[in-house]
């Protein structure tokens, strides 16, 4: 995938999605890499992009959209991390929505997700609502769903992260 000229563009709120695009870079002929870094105006004039985020809502943080739908005629790589799922599915559809924001003279060359560690204010949230006497059902999964995320994204994911580049 990587023969041309590339750049990394990426945000990433808590290191996350940076470990991603350190992979891809570590991966790629660095002599090729014309950007790497968070998303910026102008000079992004590498045909292929591969562009990182994290996850909003269940879709790319608000920078990332805005960088999509603004490029026009590139080949794009997705890549992102989110604190919830685990599931392929779930990745499938913030994938999903995330193209939405781009334009169709771009092609989506690939794409790669995985689970991300979340900042510790989201477990103390997590344990003041257990605590309440009408907390949700789910929140037992869901301070289990945090504590699981802690090791991510992990060797495992960098290693799977690799293979789809290569």
């Amino acid at each position: 995938m990587g023969k041309g000229r590339y750049s990394i563009v990426f945000n990433s709120l808590t290191g996350n999605t940076k470990k991603l695009a350190d992979t891809i870079y570590a991966v790629l002929p660095k002599e090729n890499c014309d950007y790497f870094g968070a998303p910026k105006e102008g000079g992004l004039y590498s045909e292929m992009l591969y562009i990182g985020f994290w996850t909003d809502k269940g879709n790319a943080d608000k920078s990332t959209l805005t960088l999509l739908s603004t490029l026009k005629g590139k080949k794009i790589f997705l890549f992102g991390t989110a604190g919830f799922g685990g599931s392929d599915a779930y990745f499938q559809k913030i994938l999903d929505h995330v193209k939405r924001s781009i334009d169709s003279s771009n092609s989506v060359v690939g794409e790669y997700m995985c689970q991300g560690k979340m900042p510790p204010s989201v477990r103390e949230r997590y344990m003041k609502m257990k605590a309440q006497p009408e907390h949700p059902e789910s929140i037992d999964a869901l301070i289990e769903n945090f504590d699981r995320a802690l090791s991510h994204p992990d060797g495992n994911d960098l290693e799977r992260l690799r293979k789809v580049i290569v």
